[in-house]
C-alpha cells in the first residue's frame, strides 16, 4: 500500500500537476494540505476522481486538507471524521477496520503562536487515545515543526525561529513518544543531513538543496516493521513543498 502526503500550496494551481502525479504513481492513500479552496471550489476533475473516495475540507484561500483512498482499498468502508481539535479546516481522518489515516495541517504559528502550540497539545492527546485503544495510526502532512536542527539547512538555523523553537520541538516529541508513534522518513534515513520537505520560495533555494523538514509520515510502532521505503520526491512539482511517499506491506 503506497501512502502520500503533499502540501500543494493551493489545489487549484496545482491541479494539473497533482492530476499527472496521481495517474503516474497511483497512491493508495493521499492526503493533501494547504487546499486553499472550499469543497466546491475544487476542480471537477479531482472533486470526484474515478477510483478514488475523496473527501475534501478547506476554506476558501486558506489552510485545508484532503483526504483520498483508493476504492475496494480496505474490506470495510472508511469512515471519515474530524478529530475535536479540528479547527480552521486542519485535519481530516478516516477509520477502516483498526486502521486510522489522517491528513494534518499543523498551524504555522506565525500569527498565532499559542494556537499552534495547542494543536500540537491536542494532537498528542489524540495519538495517545488511538494508542491506548490499540489502533493503528498514520498521521501525514504539514507539522511546520523541525524536530532538531538535523532538520534545518545550517544556513537557514535560526535559534528561536518558528518551526525550530524549543518549546514547539518539545511538544511534537511528546506527539510521538506519548502516541507510539514513529517518524518513518527519519528512522529509514537517520544520517542524511540534506532530508528536506520545504525550501525558502526564493535566490534557488530549492534546487540548492538550503530547506526544512516539515512534511512527515508518523505511523504507530506496530506498523514500522511493515514499512520498507520513505521517500521525498524533491524534484515533483512547483509547490514550495514536496510529495512523501512511503510503502506499506499488508498483512
Amino acid at each position: 500500500m503506497k501512502i502520500a502526503t503533499w502540501n500543494v500550496n493551493g489545489i487549484r494551481a496545482r491541479q494539473e500537476q497533482v492530476l499527472e502525479w496521481i495517474e503516474k504513481d497511483r497512491p493508495d492513500i493521499l492526503c493533501l494540505q494547504e487546499l486553499k479552496a472550499k469543497r466546491e471550489q475544487v476542480p471537477e476533475p479531482l472533486s470526484e476522481m474515478e477510483g478514488y473516495r475523496c473527501y475534501w475540507h478547506g476554506e476558501r484561500a486558506y489552510s485545508g486538507v484532503g483526504l483520498l483512498i483508493r476504492k475496494g482499498l480496505f474490506q470495510d468502508e472508511p469512515v471519515y471524521s474530524h478529530p475535536d481539535f479540528d479547527f480552521e479546516t486542519r485535519i481530516v481522518t478516516a477509520q477502516a477496520g483498526n486502521f486510522v489515516v489522517g491528513s494534518v495541517y499543523v498551524p504555522n504559528g506565525g500569527k498565532d503562536y499559542e494556537a499552534k502550540l495547542n494543536f500540537l497539545k491536542a494532537m498528542q492527546n489524540y495519538a495517545t487515545q488511538c494508542r491506548l485503544s490499540g489502533r493503528d495510526l498514520v498521521l501525514c502532512g504539514d507539522m511546520n515543526v523541525t524536530r532538531t536542527d538535523q532538520d534545518v539547512h545550517p544556513k537557514e538555523r535560526k535559534p528561536n525561529a518558528i518551526g525550530q523553537r524549543p518549546d514547539e520541538r518539545e511538544l511534537y516529541e511528546r506527539v510521538l513518544s506519548e502516541g507510539g508513534l514513529i517518524d518513518i522518513g527519519r528512522k529509514l534515513d537517520p544520517d542524511n543531513d540534506s532530508l528536506f520537505t520545504w525550501w525558502p520560495p526564493w535566490r534557488q533555494m530549492r534546487r540548492k538543496n538550503i530547506g526544512w523538514r516539515l512534511d512527515y509520515l508518523l505511523a504507530s510502532a506496530s506498523l514500522v516493521d511493515r514499512i520498507p521505503e520513505c521517500k521525498v520526491l524533491a524534484e515533483l512539482g512547483t509547490s514550495d513543498h514536496a510529495p512523501v511517499v512511503a510503502e506499506l506491506q499488508l498483512k
